[in-house]
């Protein structure tokens, strides 16, 4: 399935109130397979929920968790943190124009609670371009138990350039990584399948449909 929902609502809540009952009303969104596609192991499986109001689109995640975190022990949350893909990580990467996809904005949050937010395009060589100085103004919150690990971000419509509404489709993926060394697992709701991990595959996206 390459279609996620993306519920509409007037409610408003606190971005680090995870267990708000506003995210019962959006669909579960799996990030199950790796990169690859072949099937994660349980304890590593995550999923998302999307959401979005007049003012902002609002993004849930939930990982389980059964290994020790990779992340930096002295976190800084007050600034966006580059390399934050090297570590434990939940991902969405969204393309407001669906016919130019190989222009994307990403965006990243830890179990920390650091985050970051890049633009991306894609050249026609296949040549990646990333816009370090983009300030999208996100906000991030998480949250870490003992089996589970909760993130969620906030990103004002005004950091795309555009509103949606309802009906509108727009394209992306969503991603999990976790772990180390040879054992680090690169998560995809939607698998690249490329020889390599490697996220950046904007011909493999899905669908993002505003409700």
């Amino acid at each position: 399935m390459n279609k996620a929902q993306v519920s509409y609502t007037l409610k408003s809540f606190a971005l680090d109130d995870f267990e708000n009952d506003v995210w019962q009303s959006c669909r579960e969104i799996g990030i199950r397979n790796y990169w690859s596609g072949i099937e994660a192991e349980e304890g590593r499986q995550a999923a998302a929920r999307l959401l979005w109001t007049d003012e902002a689109l609002f993004v849930k995640f939930t990982g389980n968790r059964r290994e020790p975190l990779i992340v930096d022990p002295n976190p800084e949350t007050a600034r966006k943190t580059i390399g934050l893909w090297e570590r434990d990580v939940f991902e969405i990467f969204i393309a407001p124009d669906s016919e130019f996809v190989s222009r994307y904005f990403e965006f990243e949050v830890a179990p920390t609670g650091e985050w970051l937010d890049l633009e991306i395009q894609i050249l026609p060589n296949g040549e990646r371009k990333s816009n370090f100085e983009y300030n999208s103004k996100m906000q991030a919150a998480a949250e870490v138990s003992e089996n589970t690990i909760s993130a969620a971000i906030k990103i004002d419509w005004r950091a795309f350039g555009q509103t949606p509404k309802a009906g509108d489709v727009w394209r992306g993926n969503l991603f999990r990584c976790i772990g180390k060394g040879e054992t680090r697992g690169y998560l995809a709701w939607q698998p690249t399948e490329t020889a390599i991990p490697n996220f950046h595959v904007p011909e493999k996206f899905g669908y993002f449909e505003f409700l």
